[in-house]
């Protein structure tokens, strides 16, 4: 009977239970936190990415001669020529800070209709803490398209 009572005390004891739950919510928070930490970087830098994508194709847009310029029923109409829009895409890139982005590339500037310049760029993001969770890095990419025109 002694020995009954001593395995059901043993039992209603719970001292060092809570340790094991303890470990495994503090590492899903930390899994969690680094993991959200890494998200919020990548989308910033998709942006940031995005942004100099954007302004590429602005100023490709940009890159027409006067001369250039059609006459059509709906006004004018700036035409655009692929190597002016490479030659600008690289100008303005050239005179921006690229080395906040690592191996940045312009995967494609050029125009397809004449009207508007389509700038693709890409550039490889790194987390800010490299875990089992996230990889160490990967290209992310950015187009933007852009289109000028006379008001």
């Amino acid at each position: 009977m002694a020995a009954r009572g001593r395995i059901e005390r043993r039992l209603a004891d719970d001292t060092g239970s809570t340790l094991p739950l303890v470990v495994f919510y503090g590492f899903l928070g930390l899994a969690l936190v680094l993991i959200v930490a890494a998200a919020s970087s990548l989308y910033l830098e998709r942006k940031r990415l995005f942004t100099l994508a954007d302004g590429a194709a602005l100023v490709g847009a940009e890159s027409f001669q006067l001369d250039a310029v059609s006459f059509g029923s709906h006004g004018p109409r700036p035409v655009l020529q692929p190597g002016e829009v490479r030659a600008a895409v690289a100008s303005y890139l050239a005179g921006n800070p690229m080395d906040e982005f690592d191996a940045l590339v312009v995967e494609r500037a050029t125009t397809v209709d004449g009207e508007s310049a389509t700038v693709t760029i890409s550039a490889v993001w790194h987390p800010p803490v490299v875990t089992v969770f996230v990889p160490e890095g990967m290209r992310i990419e950015a187009t933007a398209v852009a289109r000028s025109v006379f008001g």
